[in-house]
């Protein structure tokens, strides 16, 4: 540069103004060509020096006015690209950053391991890996470590294994999303990752407190034609049991295939119906027929989940028609779809269809499970037919089954309303003998029945009955409690659950207030009556 301002200012006078202008850009040319050929010659040099392996305090001395930058450094990287001389390389790449200071660029970092997954040295690949990726850990999403691999994957002849030592080590570092994201970023760019990285994957996410995120992983696998081996399949039934899901998916596939079916098979069908639960319906079709074609799942749990996602979607006669070609075909009905399709009338208030369809289920000898009873029970009790929900848990109890506390407190709430009280109680009382649970809502709804009828006596077992079980009576329980007790004339016991309700930091409703005020009313207690009044207001 110093020979390009000699040169330049010995022009500036001797020349006009036209002519100035193309000798400054001649002389730009051949200042820039001069650069080329320095810079060529310092990367030969620095070459030649580390072939024949100088020590680092040699290369320091020798190369003390050197000053370093990203373009010579990646052109000593490129010079060194061929597995042979990949140590020596390394050795360039630690030398530059320790003794010259100089501080590497993801560019750098990316041909370097680049370099080395070329050469076979995995160990000194990962390390390098590990380091770009804790220095740029606290912004969880900078590509700017894929890209620079991306960019240099090309010029130094590397092989995909690079992507999936990537992956491998954002899973080893738990960097989960950030790992999830390159995925989709590679697969952008053409990138497929192999089984190995999939595997160490959904190893480490199992293991986490995100264990959810192995079926992202695990649809994202199939998606992309990677399909599981043994590992795979071990490591999702165990995700399976974390969840606590894997009973669940067993019963189900019991019930559509009759036997019991290997683990393959549950966890595929598992992913299968987790996306039609999720409402992604032609996506989970779509890779119910890629898992159908490679025989991943079989026909018969192919049509009934197809005939899912059609009840599903509301699509009612397609899911019939679904259900007679499968009949067509050979394919023998099961529990499942029977169930799926008494869940429709149910719903629609078609309780004689739904019957209808039971009667045939039993015939053919399919067996009806709990969530069959359940459906029946819900649907006999919103449609009016209080009666028959009573019956239809019956004989859920028969069979050895109970039903679940949402459905048969919405059945007693409805049997309560009509008046049946005693039938109601009865029912209760052979579920508790039977193992069920039920909870403040099952008390509540009896309660607020007996207070129809004006039975304090029953409405004071049950408020005993559930202190017994521990569970906690709300406002509502109260009312109907206190409030009975005015009506029957009982100042002192209604004086004692309204501290009760008090003490248990439960804050009086404005019918509990009204009762207690018009109860001292009538007694005369007009002193009491105002306090109470008072408190009501100041309670707002």
């Amino acid at each position: 540069m110093a020979l390009f301002r000699q040169k330049l200012s010995s022009f500036v006078f001797s020349s006009s103004r036209n002519s100035l202008c193309l000798s400054i850009r001649k002389l730009i040319s051949v200042a820039v060509a001069d650069e080329i050929i320095n810079d060529d010659a310092t990367v030969n040099s620095i070459c030649d020096s580390f072939t024949r392996r100088e020590t680092w305090d040699t290369l320091s001395r020798k190369f003390q006015l050197l000053q370093l930058n990203d373009y010579l450094v990646q052109k000593v990287l490129l010079k060194f690209q061929q597995p042979v001389d990949a140590k020596r390389a390394l050795g360039f790449f630690h030398w530059s950053a320790k003794s010259k200071n100089f501080n590497h660029g993801s560019q750098s970092y990316g041909i370097m391991i680049h370099i080395l997954v070329k050469a076979r040295l995995v160990i000194d690949a990962r390390a390098l890996l590990e380091s770009i990726l804790k220095k740029n850990e606290g912004n969880s999403f900078d590509f700017s470590v894929v890209d620079s691999l991306l960019d240099s994957y090309e010029v130094t002849g590397s092989s995909p294994f690079v992507f999936d030592l990537l992956i491998q080590t954002c899973a080893k570092l738990r960097l989960i999303d950030f790992a999830l994201c390159v995925c989709s970023h590679l697969e952008e760019r053409g990138f497929s990752l192999s089984l190995i990285s999939f595997n160490t994957l959904i190893h480490v996410v199992e293991k986490s407190d995100e264990n959810h995120k192995v079926w992202k992983i695990y649809e994202q696998m199939i998606r992309k034609r990677v399909y599981p081996n043994a590992i795979t399949v071990r490591i999702m039934i165990n995700s399976l049991c974390k969840e606590g899901k894997l009973q669940e998916t067993s019963d189900m596939l019991n019930r559509i295939r009759g036997s019991r079916c290997s683990a393959s098979l549950i966890v595929n069908t598992c992913l299968i119906y987790r996306i039609l639960e999720e409402g992604r319906v032609e996506e989970g079709v779509m890779l119910l027929k890629r898992m159908l074609q490679k025989n991943m799942v079989l026909d018969d749990i192919a049509y009934s989940l197809i005939v899912y996602a059609k009840v599903k979607t509301g699509s009612i006669t397609s899911a019939w028609e679904v259900f007679e070609e499968m009949s067509k075909r050979g394919f023998r009905a099961n529990s499942f779809l029977y169930t799926l399709f008494i869940g429709v009338h149910c719903r629609g208030g078609k309780i004689e269809e739904a019957n209808c369809l039971m009667q045939e289920m039993e015939n053919m000898g399919l067996k009806p499970y709990p969530e069959t009873f359940n459906l029946l029970i819900e649907g006999c009790a919103t449609s009016g037919h209080s009666e028959e929900s009573l019956r239809m848990c019956e004989k859920m109890l028969d069979r050895g089954f109970l039903p679940s506390c949402s459905v048969f407190n919405m059945a007693i709430a409805k049997i309560c309303e009509e008046g049946a009280l005693k039938n109601a109680n009865a029912l209760l009382t052979m579920l508790l003998d039977k193992g069920f649970l039920p909870d403040e809502t099952t008390y509540t709804n009896l309660i607020l029945g007996y207070r129809k009828s004006g039975e304090i006596q029953e409405i004071l077992k049950l408020y005993y009955e559930m202190e017994a079980r521990l569970l906690s009576p709300g406002v509502s329980v109260f009312f109907v409690l206190i409030g009975s007790l005015c009506q029957s004339g009982k100042l002192e016991e209604a004086e004692k659950y309204w501290k009760i309700m008090k003490d248990s930091s439960i804050t009086p409703s404005l019918p509990i207030y009204q009762t207690l005020t018009l109860f001292y009313l009538k007694k005369g207690n007009r002193e009491k009556a105002l306090e109470l009044y008072k408190e009501m207001m100041s309670n707002g």
